[in-house]
């Protein structure tokens, strides 16, 4: 079986009996511009056409100062946040014109490295980045090649353009309520060392403090921010009690999946347990349990995130370079 070969200009150049030079200003739109005559330009658009010739566009990013290409860099796919995230992402760069270039990194800083590299190999005109970094001094030295903007969440003190949605306060107005009606309110959280956890553990002390419940030690519980984390947190949880925990806050969607899970495949979606999460899901309107959540507004995160960077690529200031959307509480337990 012969290998499939692209379709370069030379091929078309050759085919219509022209030189390289003269295909390419016709296929640039630039033909009639510079006096090509027109019986050359249908001849070189019409072999185009039937060759299905398409240009390249690392070849074009050479010859242009911008590529018309984002990097998006998050820890996971699956995440149901994330996913709206970047579904609204690639709508607005779609419309735009754009294309949208998605990497992954598991959560995992080297990882997060070599898919920042490759996208810049590529030639992105900016790069839109959930960091599991640290600190921000990779992105410090990427911001003097092309604009880097961080989303979801912070590095330290970071004075890189940051969208991000609020997440104490809102937790905080989440839990407290709950917390006066308990005795015991456990939490289950990412990776301690990435901002997410930290604050989303800091709006749930303030709101265990402002309900007057003495929080203990082995409420707080940590793992990965995906569902089979939540189950095996969830199972340990379960087996250390012998029952079921009066409440318990999960700090992102896929770690309330492994508790629902765990509950599901046990029969125990029926027993008394108060739910609350931080981020929120369509399902869980269908769901017997009932889960109070903080909603995140991820079409909004997603514009403003398209807004800042599309300025940063046209040199423009920033009016807010630090942006913090307004999260909703969400309450179905009555």
């Amino acid at each position: 079986m012969n290998k499939p070969k692209r379709v370069t200009i030379n091929d078309i150049a050759s085919m219509a009996g022209v030189s390289k030079s003269t295909a390419s200003l016709v296929l640039n739109g630039r033909g009639k511009e510079l006096r090509v005559a027109e019986a050359t330009r249908l001849r070189v658009t019409e072999i185009a056409r039937m060759a299905n010739y398409q240009p390249s566009i690392h070849a074009r990013a050479l010859n242009a100062s911008r590529s018309h290409t984002l990097g998006l860099v998050v820890p996971e796919m699956a995440n149901h946040g994330f996913a709206t995230f970047a579904y609204a992402l690639e709508t607005l760069c779609r419309d735009a014109g754009l294309q949208l270039l998605i990497a992954c990194t598991d959560e995992n800083s080297s990882q997060e490295t070599l898919a920042v590299n490759n996208l810049i190999q590529r030639q992105v005109d900016g790069l839109i980045v959930a960091s599991s970094q640290l600190n921000d001094n990779e992105y410090q030295q990427l911001t003097k090649q092309l604009p880097v903007l961080l989303f979801d969440r912070h590095l330290g003190e970071s004075a890189l353009p940051l969208v991000i949605s609020e997440s104490i306060d809102s937790t905080t107005k989440l839990v407290e309520p709950i917390a006066r009606e308990v005795s015991e309110f456990y939490f289950f959280g990412g990776q301690p060392r990435i901002s997410p956890t930290r604050d989303r553990l800091a709006g749930f002390r303030q709101g265990l403090r402002q309900a007057g419940l003495e929080e203990k030690p082995e409420w707080i519980m940590h793992g990965h921010y995906n569902a089979s984390s939540g189950y095996e947190m969830f199972a340990e949880l379960v087996m250390r009690l012998g029952r079921l925990p009066e409440a318990l806050y999960c700090a992102a969607c896929g770690l309330q999946e492994g508790v629902l899970r765990y509950l599901s495949q046990h029969h125990l979606l029926a027993e008394p347990i108060r739910l609350c999460s931080f981020d929120d899901h369509y399902l869980y309107d269908a769901l017997s349990v009932k889960i109070d959540t903080v909603m995140q507004d991820n079409r909004q995160l997603a514009w403003c995130c398209f807004e800042t960077m599309t300025a940063l690529i046209d040199g423009k200031p920033l009016e807010k370079p630090q942006i913090y959307l307004p999260a909703q509480v969400k309450r179905r337990a009555k």
